[in-house]
């Protein structure tokens, strides 16, 4: 499969990678009706592939003795590595010959922080390389998912990055599900009388839900060219029909997408709601207050006119009785906009 390099040390598949600031290479082959084998990358140059086997050699920050490495041990394409060392981040599709290349971009939803993972896949007949120069949290899920699996070295290499680029599509699911659940806290809090102090939240929630749509649409192009029937043109179409629902799984990521940013326009209608609600209270309360004080200045003015009658003769007792009656028609005003609900 190529010439026999220098012995590169490995790291277990199962091992803790995510860690290391350091380049690894973890390689595992899995052959049919038999769980996966680890294996060193040092074996590479010897190994010979049948038809019912499947290598699969993740490599993290990789440095460029361990590309030239591992692409002397399985004959890859020069183009593609051209391809994989260009830096660069946007989604996309390469075919070469008897090989195909994958960029995307996976999300790590930790508090919502969706910092981008780039992931790039190199597959061909029975060989998955997938590079990537930061830690991309479910290729560990991966690995311990097929720990035990028989049948994954029935998969072809096409439906074997199709299983991969579904994963990678559950950290837009799993970001979207922790998106509403703080979309849903703050409508509680809303709801709570609480929301003074949502505005700066919900300002968040409208960032996140733009930087979310921004990083899973120009995958459009990667799901739209996998799922074409000219991208792998060959009597087996198992492959093609796993990337046709790999394009389907990602028009429902896209609709999730674009929901969240309804959940964030809906959650300003209702902190717009409940802030006219709370106006329209303090506005009900100063009329009634108004009224009730406009009432008991117009008695206050009648009582003070200066016509010779007999009520003005009162002294001290019409003085006190005219106090006590307009605070009896005070309290009578508000126990009555009390039972109406007025405030």
């Amino acid at each position: 499969m190529g010439e026999t390099a220098a012995p590169l040390q490995g790291v277990p598949m199962d091992a803790e990678t995510t860690a290391s600031p350091v380049a690894a290479c973890c390689a595992r082959l899995f052959g049919d009706e038999m769980p996966g084998r680890d294996l060193d990358c040092s074996e590479l140059p010897e190994l010979r592939l049948d038809d019912r086997m499947l290598l699969w050699v993740d490599l993290s920050q990789p440095d460029a003795d361990m590309l030239d490495i591992v692409w002397s041990a399985l004959d890859l394409p020069q183009a593609a590595r051209t391809f994989l060392e260009d830096g660069g981040t946007t989604p996309c599709v390469r075919k070469y010959s008897g090989f195909f290349a994958v960029r995307a971009v996976a999300t790590d939803n930790d508090c919502l922080s969706l910092q981008g993972r780039v992931l790039t896949m190199l597959a061909g007949h029975n060989v998955v390389v997938s590079i990537h120069d930061q830690a991309v949290p479910f290729i560990d899920e991966i690995r311990q998912h097929n720990a035990d699996q028989t049948d994954v070295g029935g998969l072809c290499a096409e439906s074997f990055v199709a299983a991969m680029l579904d994963w990678h599509l559950s950290t837009y699911f799993d970001a979207a599900a922790d998106f509403e659940m703080a979309v849903e806290r703050l409508e509680v809090d809303i709801l709570a009388d609480r929301h003074r102090d949502c505005l700066p939240e919900l300002r968040r929630l409208r960032r996140i839900a733009s930087r979310m749509r921004r990083m899973l649409s120009p995958h459009r192009a990667v799901f739209g060219a996998l799922s074409r029937p000219d991208f792998s043109p060959a009597e087996d179409r198992s492959a093609e029909r796993h990337f046709v629902a790999l394009d389907t799984r990602f028009e429902r990521a896209m609709d999730i997408v674009e929901n969240a940013r309804e959940l964030v326009i809906g959650s300003f209608d209702l902190f717009s709601s409940q802030t006219a609600l709370k106006t329209n209270d303090a506005m009900r309360i100063l009329t009634f207050v108004t009224v009730v004080t406009g009432v008991l200045a117009v008695i206050a003015g009648a009582l003070g006119m200066n016509f010779n009658a007999e009520l003005f003769q009162t002294r001290a007792s019409g003085f006190w009785t005219a106090v006590v009656g307009m605070g009896l028609l005070a309290g009578g005003a508000i126990a009555y906009g009390k039972w109406r609900r007025w405030f």
